[in-house]
């Protein structure tokens, strides 16, 4: 009898719900049981493992490995996919195999590029990756500078912290002036030059931002799962346009995606992200994770998740092409089940007693999202 298979997911996005029932949902027919941490109790994720437990907070790099390899041992997770700390988690790649444990992540030396977006840039353009034009900027000159050489070249500007996830500190300079236009609506990302260059002059300590031009869409956000012999098993690009979504396999995407993942080592799963700099793609952004929409791909018929988890544990699943592409969608939000609140005051508002932290039942249905074409708000 083949024994089930124990998947660690610690402090992920909400997003990864669907991850988790892909590998429950795997097409070998294999038992996988899922223990997910977080630091958020109200976390989606901890409702939808079998175990879980919140983590200890404020702890530093090289203690949260001591952490996740006692959590390893105790709960004899198979495969670990780590995002919290992945830096430093994969520099102790020996000491988790060594209590059974296979990461699903890349070497230390692919995290450390593509942790720093400008050591990434560089090393991309080496290779022959097309990049935007960029400038690491730490003061209000540097800024000014920085998008004034892109203004000259009929560009508009943005920045983003050099070392981040996500779109976290995203940011589009405007010249026009704080008006009451900008309070009305949804907040927007636009903000005036002359407030940020005020706010930086007027900081304790420097900034460390890259700026760069606004790129246009579409946004093709490639899925890589890539073995440890830095070969790619399979690439699939994602495209982004306002709300339509939809898939490609053209060759403009991937071709350099191949390039990244294969020439830096960024084994199992990784995403790499493009947007368009006039009539060529540049790179965007690489991750060394696998993506929150990474559960799209089922609608290709692929399930990645499940490849990646046989691939950290050595059963290699061959080269995968998606038996066809799905149609174009839309992503909408649904319902998922959270752990019972265990705050004192709103117990007694409960319907029924909370169930242990640490024997969380799945919940019974799985929400994906749904398809639309020609989707509009």
């Amino acid at each position: 009898m083949v024994s089930r298979v124990r998947v660690w997911l610690n402090r992920t996005y909400a997003e990864n719900v669907f991850f988790m029932d892909q590998l429950r949902r795997n097409p070998s027919d294999r038992a996988v049981e899922i223990h997910a941490t977080h630091g958020d109790p109200d976390s989606p994720v901890l409702a939808a493992a079998d175990t879980a437990e919140l983590e200890p907070e404020g702890l530093s790099p090289a203690a949260y490995v001591e952490y996740a390899l006692a959590q390893c041992e105790r709960r004899g997770i198979d495969v670990f996919v780590p995002r919290l700390h992945q830096a430093a988690i994969v520099a102790h790649r020996a000491e988790f195999a060594a209590v059974g444990t296979a990461l699903l992540a890349p070497p230390p030396e692919a995290v450390a590029v593509f942790h720093d977006k400008v050591i990434a840039y560089e090393a991309v353009q080496a290779i022959g990756v097309p990049v935007p034009p960029w400038w690491r900027v730490r003061c209000a000159d540097e800024l000014l500078a920085a998008v004034e050489a892109l203004e000259a070249r009929g560009h508009r500007a943005c920045f983003k912290p050099a070392s981040g996830a996500g779109g976290v500190g995203f940011r589009v300079i405007t010249r026009a002036p704080f008006a009451l236009a900008q309070l009305s609506g949804f907040p927007s990302p636009y903000v005036p030059l002359g407030q940020v260059l005020e706010a930086l002059r007027q900081a304790d300590e420097p900034v460390d931002w890259l700026v760069m031009p606004r790129l246009e869409q579409p946004e093709v956000s490639v899925d890589c799962l890539t073995g440890p012999d830095n070969r790619i098993r399979l690439a699939v690009g994602r495209t982004k346009n306002g709300r339509r979504r939809g898939f490609t396999l053209h060759e403009q995407w991937l071709e350099p995606a191949r390039r990244i993942a294969e020439g830096f080592g960024l084994h199992h799963l990784s995403n790499i992200q493009f947007r368009m700099l006039g009539d060529r793609p540049v790179l965007m952004d690489v991750n060394t994770r696998p993506a929150g929409g990474l559960h799209q791909l089922s609608l290709c018929g692929v399930n990645a998740p499940w490849a990646a988890v046989r691939l950290a544990l050595g059963e290699d699943p061959g080269e995968m092409v998606p038996p066809f592409l799905g149609q174009d969608y839309t992503v909408v939000s649904g319902p998922r089940p959270l752990l019972p609140v265990s705050s004192p005051q709103l117990r007694a508002e409960l319907p029924a007693a909370a169930p242990a932290l640490g024997a969380v039942p799945a919940p019974a249905a799985p929400v994906e999202p749904r398809t639309a074409t020609g989707a509009r708000s």
